[in-house]
């Protein structure tokens, strides 16, 4: 609601949520348009594209010396830009760093910055500078007629609204910003590959993403590291506008050891060099030995990356410092940009190439006027000039007695304004080179290049072909190859805690009560440890720190256990119940660890079982997974391993003394289930049952089969096993008297 109350001083009344609004709002939009987004012309900033043309008014040209760097900052920040003086210099810095640009606009000279350290530039009273090369891509026909003008800041100057840039410089040096409720973030790509695309896309219109993607392959960074990022995805992006890309460093192998010499776009080496250390500091890289920075002034970037032995598997232990350093970063792609409408939007590969065409047919069409224009009035002069020597007496007769001779000679000749002005600011030292053959010659190279301009503004097939041939120009000068590879990786992993973990061998050891703990060797004694009260030693598993450990419960249920992280057999360990979830009332009856492609033997007391990899034995969940299953009152047994080798042999004894050994080819290998009968016993009459399954193991065909009952002994060699051969399910044969009450059974290497 706006009051206005009359009187001496007339007060206009805003509310403050309308005042505020208005006022955020034109912030918003300034910020927009007019500090943080590029405009799809010339694909600069504000800040960036006065200080080129600064430069450019100074007469710091790329033939030129080099000057203070302060000089220019001055003229910016004096005629154009009023801002702080730090963050001109700041953008001009960036436009002169090869390692931020891939085709840098500013020639610096001194020191301004390192890939390392971009901030550690010196400051603006030591350094110099000029315009690059390439920026004549962008100035080169300013002064033709080609762009619009505006006031500066105080109405003193005219700055270009727009530079008349030759190529797509938007997509070549790439950009970021971040303004009101919206950023950009525009990667850099190849003049050459972004010069054919727009060529194709001058020839064809109607051509899609998918087709200007045959010539754009994606970014191309100052940098020679790797881009991983699928093609399809790459694809998505410049179709949609947004999107990601990941880069990865470069490395090598040197005599055993990692070299790396790329890093990718803007990661600092001496961060990456922080970040490994602090990982082998950290014991998170016990297979690296050394590290060493080897960089110089031949070599930008060299890092030296030490393996502990030559068994170590580089291409894994890269793939972990992909996933937990800056070796590997991803960098958001958002498309956002200034269109030739003066609006910002997020726009598609083909959209931008099709405006940006817009904008230099445009360009062009204004050159070609411009020269035509210039080159009709230096026709109009010339044939006053022609007019003037074939009457130079008359003319000098005129200009000698008459007190005005521009309005007398228009009258005698038919001269018009211009002409007349023409021929009074002749010297008289030029009256003798107006000779009429160079007149008249001047006037015929005139008159074909005005008849050229004018077909080519009448003619859409040779605007294009025009527009064509100075960006193959441009490409030819300026372009070169692509930088950053592109190319198809798998995705990076990271070591887990377990591959981590030093190989140390180890003896896992269970008690009776469910207490676990690992002692370091394989020479322990488990019987020898000291147990809680009550408590007493039931199970053992020899293996490696670095691999996992895996318990059954009397359910047939397998837990999975990190055997690096099991506490020491110094002291009495911790409850299992702490680590895992079992049923209630569930016991623990089994122990093993190996390798994922180790396999184990699983029974039950009741006679059957089946092979299982250990990886299929393993799993994440505290409640642990289902893997044998029990018949009615079974009991699980300890799982017996497998051996390598051929001809395999399973032996099965019972509670009664019957042993039974068959082919370990004849049961199935399966990840969980009751398995198949490995020994035939008799069902239970009553509660209790009479005969039960004591003891199942794989063997070699040449081991030693011991089996114990009470405190006899007996070793039965492959000869003596003979006797207990027999098709898998059957009831075996006896065992000599005395051992009619077997209470265990092993396997004697």
């Amino acid at each position: 609601m706006t009051d206005v109350i009359a009187g001496p001083l007339s007060v206009e009344t805003l509310s403050m949520r309308d005042y505020a609004e208005k006022a955020y709002l034109d912030y918003s939009m300034y910020v927009i348009l007019d500090r943080a987004l590029p405009h799809i012309g010339d694909g600069l900033k504000p800040v960036q594209r006065r200080i080129i043309y600064a430069m450019s008014e100074l007469g710091l040209k790329a033939g030129s010396k080099y000057k203070k760097s302060a000089r220019t900052v001055g003229d910016v920040i004096g005629k154009f830009h009023p801002h702080g003086d730090s963050a001109a210099y700041e953008a001009m810095v960036l436009m002169a760093q090869d390692f931020s640009y891939r085709y840098p606009l500013v020639d610096g000279q001194g020191n301004w910055g390192s890939a390392d350290d971009p901030k550690s530039f010196a400051a603006m009273r030591y350094t110099e500078s000029k315009l690059a090369r390439y920026a004549e891509v962008l100035l080169g026909e300013l002064g033709q007629g080609t762009v619009d003008w505006q006031p500066n800041f105080d109405g003193t100057l005219n700055e270009p609204v727009v530079l008349p840039a030759q190529v797509p410089n938007v997509l070549l040096n790439g950009t970021t910003g971040i303004a009101v409720g919206m950023a950009t973030d525009v990667p850099p790509h190849n003049l050459r590959e972004i010069v054919d695309a727009t060529v194709h896309l001058l020839e064809n219109p109607k051509a899609t993403v998918a087709d200007l993607c045959e010539y754009v392959k994606g970014p191309d960074y100052p940098t020679d590291s790797e881009i991983i990022t699928p093609e399809d995805d790459l694809q998505a992006m410049y179709q949609s506008g947004r999107g990601s890309v990941k880069m990865r460093a470069s490395w090598s192998v040197e005599d055993g050891a990692i070299v790396v010499n790329a890093l990718p776009y803007q990661v600092s080496g001496s961060r990456v060099l922080e970040q490994i250390a602090a990982q082998m500091q950290a014991r998170k890289l016990p297979m690296v030995s050394d590290l060493r920075d080897e960089s110089d002034h031949e070599h930008a970037t060299r890092f030296v990356i030490v393996p502990r032995s030559n068994r170590v598997d580089l291409e894994g232990l890269m793939s972990h410092l992909f996933a937990t350093t800056d070796l590997e970063r991803n960098y958001r792609v958002n498309l956002n940009l200034i269109g030739i409408d003066g609006r910002p939007a997020v726009k598609a590969l083909n959209v931008i190439l099709g405006e940006w065409l817009r904008f230099r047919r445009t360009t062009v069409q204004r050159r070609l006027e411009h020269r035509l224009d210039r080159v009709n009035r230096r026709l109009h002069v010339l044939e006053g000039y022609l007019i003037a020597y074939l009457n130079i007496d008359e003319v000098i007769r005129i200009i000698r007695e008459e007190e005005e001779p521009k309005p007398a000679l228009i009258a005698r000749f038919g001269l018009s304004d211009v002409q007349a002005e023409a021929i009074l600011d002749l010297k008289l030292r030029n009256l003798a080179k107006l000779e009429e053959m160079k007149i008249r010659g001047e006037q015929d190279e005139l008159a074909a290049e005005r008849d050229k301009l004018e077909l080519t503004l009448g003619s859409d097939a040779r605007m294009k072909t025009l527009i064509k041939k100075e960006l193959m120009a441009v490409a030819e000068v300026h372009g070169d190859e692509r930088r950053s590879p592109i190319t198809q990786r798998e995705e990076a992993r990271p070591f887990s805690e377990t591959e981590l973990a030093s190989s140390d061998p180890l003896t896992i050891v269970l008690s009776e009560m469910g207490w676990i703990r690992a002692a370091k060797g394989h020479d322990i004694d488990p019987t020898s440890l000291n147990y809680k009260s009550g408590d007493g030693f039931k199970l053992a598993a020899r293996g490696k720190s670095n691999l996992p450990t895996v318990v059954f419960d009397s359910t047939g249920r397998a837990y999975s256990i990190a055997s690096h992280a099991l506490p020491s057999a110094r002291g009495q360990g911790e409850p299992l119940t702490g680590r895992i979830n079992p049923p209630s009332g569930a016991t623990f009856e089994g122990l093993l660890t190996g390798a994922d492609s180790d396999k184990f033997l699983l029974a039950s007391d009741a006679g059957y079982g089946f092979v299982a990899r250990f990886a299929d034995l393993q799993s994440k969940n505290k409640a642990g997974k289902a893997c044998l299953n029990l018949p009615k009152g079974a009991r699980v047994l300890q799982p017996a391993a497998v051996p390598l080798g051929d001809q395999l042999l399973v032996a099965a004894v019972t509670s009664l003394g019957r042993l039974l050994v068959f082919p370990l080819s004849d049961l199935p290998e399966m990840a969980r289930g009751k398995g198949n009968k490995i020994i035939g016993i008799p069902g239970p009459k009553a509660a209790a049952r009479e005969e039960v399954v004591v003891g199942v193991c794989a063997m070699r065909s040449d081991d030693v089969l011991e089996v114990t009952a009470g405190k006899q002994h007996l070793k039965l060699k492959p000869a003596d096993l003979e006797h207990y051969r027999g098709e898998r399910g059957r009831r075996g044969n006896k065992l000599p008297k005395g051992f009619q009450k077997v209470a265990s059974m092993r396997v004697l290497s």
